[in-house]
């Protein structure tokens, strides 16, 4: 009997042990969930305050998919050859490969986004441009090695006239002119030859028509004047080459450093894909690019002559999109774009505003609200505005225009126009003979594609 107690007592003892454990368990949770909530909110805090500040340096964006191996490498390599300030911001395209983990690790040396999807090269430089901080921003390809000097010969080159838009290196394996010929066969052989070959020299700085995106660098200003890569290039190609043409548009030079180099593997994540694959995503890619410029060097050429005239750049790409349409950024609200002001519109529209990034949105200064049924009958041409004041106009070729202010720009294509939703428009056919009464502005382009929120 007594032996029976005893055993109760102890059973007891063990209950009310493990409901001590398990009380003291659940505050400890509670505590931590509570401390961590306190501790997320906190820096989401800092992070938002500290977003907007800018420091003198270069943020070195890299996108990077199912590359574990490479984007060590190309880090490692950053962190050793990089004198000057600078950030890396590494943007994964959602890979499986132990990509996050890596990048975990790293701590506060890397600054990183790990995508829900795969959102293409575009997509993920997009990202990373986003999250920039720096006074100067490089794209870089994650199947690249920085060598010595690397970032200094390049920001020498950007910095010696304010005319430079984009700044490349030399290297190993590209399409295009900065491709050189390289003694090494082994890859331990190759930091000998940077180290000889990135001799600082204005004398080999050339520029040229096309800069491919395997390395770029460029400032700020170019990046707040241009905007986003155009997202409708799917995973990759093209997108450097349409970055190109916009660089180019406003004025601005691309420059080959000739005394710069850095080794790139190639297109490693391209090959991924397969031949099969590869040629189709080339394929649509460079379909995509047609339509949107059909030829490209000839707005460029028309931009210069008609620059020359004006004595001076367009200063951002404002200068190429229509007004008298409505526009929306990031958050809920609708804008209509006049007199090159952006204003609120009182209402909800019944067509369809054009999606923008909130860095293009803001490009225009805000002006009076306006009435959505102002707004409408603006839109549709029923203000009683001449006809060279507002309209698409087309040429019995089929040539299109859009009339703004006075002025007939040319519309660079049929994708043009659907961009813009400019093909909901009511149309007007007109003679040759009564185009040559409105001055010729610049061209309509398309604003770049985005399918995320910017």
């Amino acid at each position: 009997m007594a032996a029976t107690r005893t055993r109760v007592r102890r059973a007891r003892r063990r209950r009310d042990l493990r409901g001590r454990l398990r009380r003291h368990r659940e505050a400890l949770q509670i505590r931590y969930r509570d401390g961590y909530g306190d501790g997320y909110r906190e820096g989401v805090q800092s992070g938002l305050q500290n977003y907007p500040i800018r420091f003198e340096g270069t943020s070195i964006v890299i996108p990077t998919y199912n590359q574990l191996s490479m984007i060590k490498m190309c880090v490692e390599s950053i962190f050793e050859h990089t004198n000057l300030p600078y950030e890396i911001i590494v943007v994964d395209n959602a890979s499986t490969d132990g990509t996050e983990a890596y990048l975990r690790k790293l701590g506060g040396q890397v600054r990183y986004r790990v995508l829900e999807k795969n959102l293409g090269f575009a997509g993920a430089i997009n990202v990373g441009m986003m999250m920039a901080r720096g006074s100067t921003i490089m794209l870089l390809n994650n199947d690249t090695l920085a060598t010595e000097r690397w970032l200094d010969n390049l920001m020498s080159c950007l910095n010696s006239d304010e005319s430079i838009g984009m700044v490349g290196p030399m290297t190993n394996y590209i399409s295009g002119d900065q491709k050189i010929d390289v003694p090494y066969t082994n890859i331990a052989d190759m930091p000998a030859f940077a180290r000889e070959y990135n001799r600082s020299n204005p004398s080999r700085w050339q520029r040229t028509d096309r800069l491919t995106g395997f390395c770029l660098l460029f400032r700020r200003e170019l990046f707040e004047a241009i905007g986003y890569f155009d997202e409708g290039f799917e995973i990759g190609n093209f997108e450097d080459d349409d970055y190109n043409i916009r660089v180019r548009l406003l004025g601005k030079s691309l420059v080959m450093a000739q005394d710069t180099f850095i080794h790139h593997f190639g297109s490693v994540s391209m090959k991924a894909l397969g031949d099969d694959r590869f040629q189709e995503v080339n394929h649509r890619n460079q379909q995509y690019f047609t339509d949107k410029w059909r030829n490209p060097n000839e707005w460029i050429q028309f931009v210069r002559r008609k620059s020359a005239l004006l004595e001076g750049s367009a200063p951002d790409s404002t200068a190429f999109y229509p007004e008298r349409i409505v526009v929306q950024g990031g958050g809920a609200n609708i804008y209509w774009i006049e007199r090159g002001q952006r204003r609120l519109v009182d209402g909800v529209v019944s067509f369809p505003a054009v999606r923008l990034s909130q860095i293009d949105v803001k490009r225009w200064p805000v002006g009076d609200p306006i009435s959505v049924g102002e707004a409408e009958e603006k839109w549709r041409g029923l203000d009683g505005e001449s006809d060279w004041e507002s309209g698409v106009v087309q040429l019995r070729d089929g040539t299109l225009f859009y009339a703004q202010n006075g002025q007939a720009r040319r519309i660079v294509s049929a994708s043009v126009m659907r961009a813009w939703q400019l093909h909901l428009k009511p149309a007007r056919t007109i003679s040759a003979e009564e185009l040559s009464e409105a001055e010729e502005g610049l061209p309509i382009i398309a604003p770049p594609l985005l399918k995320q929120g910017l």
